[in-house]
C-alpha cells in the first residue's frame, strides 16, 4: 500500500531574497515588507527600558532615604565639578597659611571659634588625667575615644590630633584598630594591614541580631584559614589585646609576633559572652598576625598598648554612619561594657555630615539620639568627659556655580551646641573654627586642593588642618585648667604644685 507522505510547506518569509531579471551574477537584494507581527512590536524595547528604570531608581533611592546612604554610588553634586575650569588660587604651605587666616585678632570680642565651649566644666576630668600624664606619673594613661564618619574612617583628622598629643605627652600605643577592613578606604596612619577570609558586619548595616559589635562597632566572623596581619610602623608595643565573642562550639586562633607565638586562644565557651584577651608581645615587634587554625571565630578588634604615661587616642570611624547607629544599633549593655573595658578620659561624639542631607531628621529624631547617646556613655562610663564636635562644612554648587553651604549645615550646629549645653558636655565648633559658610569652596579652589570634589570629604591636608585646630582647642582648653589651678594654689597660700586635681 502505498503511503502518501504529508508535505507542510514552510511559511514564507515576507522578508526575502530574489535574484535579479538583469543580471544571475549580481548579490541577491532584500525585500524590507514589515509583516504583520513586526509592525506589533513596540518601537523601544520594554525590557530594557525597564532594566534601565530599575537601575535609575536603585541609585535614587539611596539619596534621599537615610537608612540607605551606604549603598550611594554617586554623588549627584560632584557631577558640576567635572565642568569646573576655573582657576585655583595656588599656595606654598597651604596648611600653614589655613591657620594663620583662621587665627583671630586678639582683642576680637565674643566667643573665640577656635575654642570649646565648656560653660559646664565638662572637661575638667579629662584635664586633670593629661595633667597626670604629662607629670609622668606612673600608670598615667589618657586615652580618648574619637567616634565618628567616613573621615574618621579613613583617619583623616583623627591621626594628626593623635600624633600631635603623643608628641607633646608620649606614645602610650596605637590603641584600638578593626580585625579587618570592613571599605577599601578603612586605613589608621602608622599601621599598615591585610586580611583574608573574614565576614564584616559593621554597625550601619545591622548584620549581627544580638547587636554586638564591639568598641569599634564592626562584627567579624572567620572560618579556620581566614587571617589577619598588622604591619606597625613604630615598635614599642608590649601589648596586644583581642576583643571577641566566647560562645559554645568556638573556634581557635594562633597570635604570631614576628615569628614568636605570643599565644593560642580557644573562644569555645559554656554561654555567649563578649570577652577579651591579653598577649604580651616583644617591644620590637612591627609585624603582626592573627590565623584562624580551627573551627569558626566570632572578633571585634585588637588593641596595642606601650607600657609608659602618654595618649591612647583611639580612631573609631563608621563609614556612612549617624548618630542613630550609636543610640539604637548598639546592643546598650554590650556597649557600655566595651566602654568601661576601655577605660576613656574623653569620648568625641563627631557626627553631622550624614545627618545634614536631612532636615526633617535633624528636627524630628536627631536630638532624641544625640541624648540617649550622652545617656550611654555617660551610664558606663560616669568619670569621662563628654566632647560634642560638629560637622565640617559642607558644599554644594549654587544656581551661580559657585561653591556655598548646604543651609542645614549652620542650623544643625546649632541644635549640637544646644544640646551640648543642656546636656553638660563640651561643644567645639568646627564648622565655624575652619571658617564658617563658604569654606569648602575655598578649600576646593585652593592649589592644592584641600578637598574632594563632592566638597564633603578632606584630603590630607584638609584633615591636617581640622585636626590642628583640635588640638589647639584642646590645649587652649588643658592650659586654662591648669592656670585656675594656679589661682587656687596662690588664693590658698600654697606652694605651686601642691594642689592635685
Amino acid at each position: 500500500m502505498r503511503v502518501r507522505r504529508s508535505m507542510r510547506r514552510q511559511p514564507r518569509s515576507r522578508c526575502s531574497f530574489w535574484p535579479s531579471s538583469t543580471s544571475p551574477s549580481r548579490a541577491p537584494r532584500r525585500s524590507c515588507t514589515r509583516s504583520s507581527e513586526d509592525a506589533m512590536k513596540p518601537l523601544w524595547p520594554l525590557k530594557p527600558l525597564a532594566v534601565m528604570a530599575t537601575f535609575g531608581l536603585l541609585i535614587t533611592l539611596p539619596q534621599y532615604v537615610p537608612q540607605w546612604y551606604n549603598w550611594r554610588v554617586y554623588e549627584w553634586r560632584s557631577a558640576l565639578s567635572l565642568f569646573d575650569f576655573q582657576p585655583r588660587m595656588k599656595r606654598e604651605s597651604p596648611v600653614e597659611e589655613e591657620l594663620a587666616r583662621l587665627r583671630p585678632p586678639a582683642s576680637e570680642p565674643g566667643q573665640d571659634p577656635l575654642k570649646i565651649a565648656d560653660p559646664h566644666g565638662a572637661m575638667e576630668s579629662f584635664y586633670a588625667s593629661l595633667l597626670r600624664t604629662e607629670r609622668r606619673e606612673p600608670g598615667a594613661v589618657t586615652r580618648i575615644l574619637h567616634y565618628g564618619d567616613s573621615p574618621v574612617t579613613a583617619d583623616l583628622i583623627t591621626a594628626d590630633v593623635r600624633a600631635l598629643l603623643q608628641e607633646r605627652f608620649g606614645d602610650a600605643g596605637h590603641g584600638a584598630y578593626l580585625i579587618a577592613k570592613p571599605w577599601a578606604w578603612y586605613a589608621h596612619r602608622g599601621v599598615d594591614a591585610a586580611a583574608e577570609g573574614w565576614k564584616a558586619d559593621p554597625a550601619t548595616l545591622r548584620g549581627q541580631k544580638d547587636g554586638w559589635y564591639g568598641l569599634g562597632g564592626v562584627s567579624f566572623t572567620g572560618s579556620a584559614g581566614a587571617w589577619s596581619r598588622l604591619r606597625l610602623k613604630r615598635p614599642g608595643h608590649t601589648q596586644l589585646v583581642l576583643s571577641y565573642v566566647a560562645q559554645p562550639g568556638g573556634g581557635e586562633l594562633r597570635i604570631l609576633a614576628g615569628d614568636i607565638e605570643a599565644g593560642v586562644l580557644d573562644t569555645a565557651a559554656a554561654e555567649v559572652m563578649a570577652a577579651r584577651q591579653a598577649f604580651d608581645i616583644p617591644p620590637e615587634t612591627q609585624e603582626l598576625e592573627l590565623r584562624v587554625t580551627r573551627g569558626q571565630v566570632r572578633l571585634f578588634h585588637v588593641e596595642l598598648f606601650k607600657p609608659n604615661p602618654g595618649i591612647v587616642y583611639d580612631s573609631i570611624g563608621l563609614n556612612g554612619t549617624w548618630a542613630g547607629v550609636l543610640a539604637w544599633h548598639m546592643n546598650a549593655s554590650h556597649w557600655a561594657e566595651q566602654l568601661r573595658q576601655a577605660r576613656p578620659n574623653l569620648v568625641i561624639i563627631h557626627y553631622g555630615t550624614n545627618e545634614s542631607g536631612y532636615r526633617n531628621y535633624i528636627d524630628s529624631t536627631y536630638p532624641r539620639d544625640v541624648k540617649e547617646i550622652i545617656s550611654r556613655v555617660r551610664s558606663a562610663v560616669p568619670e569621662a568627659s563628654i566632647l560634642i564636635m560638629s560637622p565640617m562644612d559642607r558644599g554644594v554648587r549654587e544656581s551661580g556655580g559657585a561653591i556655598g553651604t548646604m543651609p542645614s549645615i549652620p542650623h544643625l550646629v546649632a541644635v549640637q551646641a544646644k544640646l551640648a549645653a543642656e546636656n553638660g558636655c563640651a561643644f567645639f565648633n568646627t564648622f565655624e573654627a575652619m571658617g564658617g559658610p563658604g569654606t569648602m569652596g575655598k578649600w576646593y579652589m585652593a592649589e592644592p586642593r584641600l578637598v574632594s570634589a563632592d566638597f564633603i570629604h578632606p584630603l590630607p591636608a584638609g584633615g591636617r588642618i581640622v585636626g590642628t585646630l583640635l588640638y589647639n582647642a584642646l590645649m587652649d582648653g588643658f592650659n586654662a585648667y591648669k592656670l585656675r589651678l594656679l589661682r587656687q594654689t596662690a588664693a590658698a597660700g600654697s606652694q605651686p604644685g601642691t594642689v592635685q586635681p
